[in-house]
């Protein structure tokens, strides 16, 4: 290993994903991914690359409140870099998942997708997750908060205060 190398801390991978229910979390619209939850959740944690999920008490975050609206839930999670991270993603019980996506939530404009580099070991708060977001809408792809399609190296991934309008909340 280079001194360099040595001298700066190593980055995972932070990745937030927010879904607009369409329906109560108990209602039976909602059972099959309700039900899905702990598998899937298990399948991340055994999955290589995994390093941290935000959970309650519960062991899920369905219960976290974000963007202070009751409607959302948030996945907050950490990998130890995009191809782990994309590799989870597409495959088994998640990949089933995503495919019926669209009859557990809405359809909303905005992004509600980021991810970004932090130190390892670093664990990502929802405000965190939410500044994120709400400067990936404001600016696009940047180092600071990028998406699957758009994304950064880890080296130089440094973060940068930019000041957020404040409509750019979620909508559907």
């Amino acid at each position: 290993m280079t001194d360099a190398a040595a001298a700066s801390p190593a980055l995972e991978l932070a990745q937030v994903n927010l879904a607009r229910l369409k329906f109560p979390l108990d209602s039976p619209e909602l059972k099959d991914f309700v039900d899905a939850l702990a598998p899937v959740n298990a399948d991340a944690e055994a999955a290589d690359g995994f390093v941290w999920r935000l959970q309650s008490e519960e062991g899920n975050a369905t219960d976290v409140p974000v963007f202070g609206d009751d409607w959302l839930i948030v996945n907050l999670t950490m990998w130890r870099d995009q191809d782990a991270l994309t590799a989870y993603m597409y495959q088994g019980r998640h990949r089933e998942m995503l495919a019926r996506r669209r009859e557990w939530f809405e359809r909303v404009q905005e992004a509600m997708t980021a991810l970004w580099w932090v130190p390892a070991g670093h664990r990502p708060t929802v405000a965190e997750a939410e500044a994120r977001l709400l400067h990936l809408r404001a600016h696009g792809p940047t180092p600071y908060a990028f998406t699957l399609r758009t994304s950064f190296p880890a080296r130089g991934a440094e973060p940068v205060a930019v000041e957020v309008p404040e409509n750019l909340g979620c909508s559907a």
